[in-house]
């Protein structure tokens, strides 16, 4: 594999897509080529929120831990009928490998 040069959908600069970039792409199975450079890829993470996907693909919902009483948030609207666990309360409650 060599170097290549592509250009960037995001702002059309040039930019290089290296051999071992290129291979760390076929060790992962990737079968597109980067479309943007480094720079507009981190600006489109830091947009979406915390770098995965967009911050709009899961709402969040507030809520208190049923075990020590702190504000935490969680990924589903509570239904007041189930308590709910703060991430360290909830760890500790659930055996490891489940």
């Amino acid at each position: 594999m060599e170097d290549k040069m592509l250009t960037c959908k995001g702002c059309g600069a040039q930019f290089v897509f290296s051999a071992r970039e290129q291979q760390f792409f076929a060790d992962k199975g990737f079968q597109n080529q980067p479309q943007r450079c480094r720079e507009c890829r981190q600006a489109r993470r830091t947009q979406s929120g915390d770098g995965g996907a967009p911050s709009s693909a899961r709402p969040s919902y507030e809520a208190v831990c049923a075990e020590c009483n702190v504000t935490t948030t969680v990924p589903f609207r509570p239904r007041g009928d189930r308590p709910v666990y703060c991430r360290t309360c909830y760890t500790a409650r659930v055996p490891a490998g489940v």
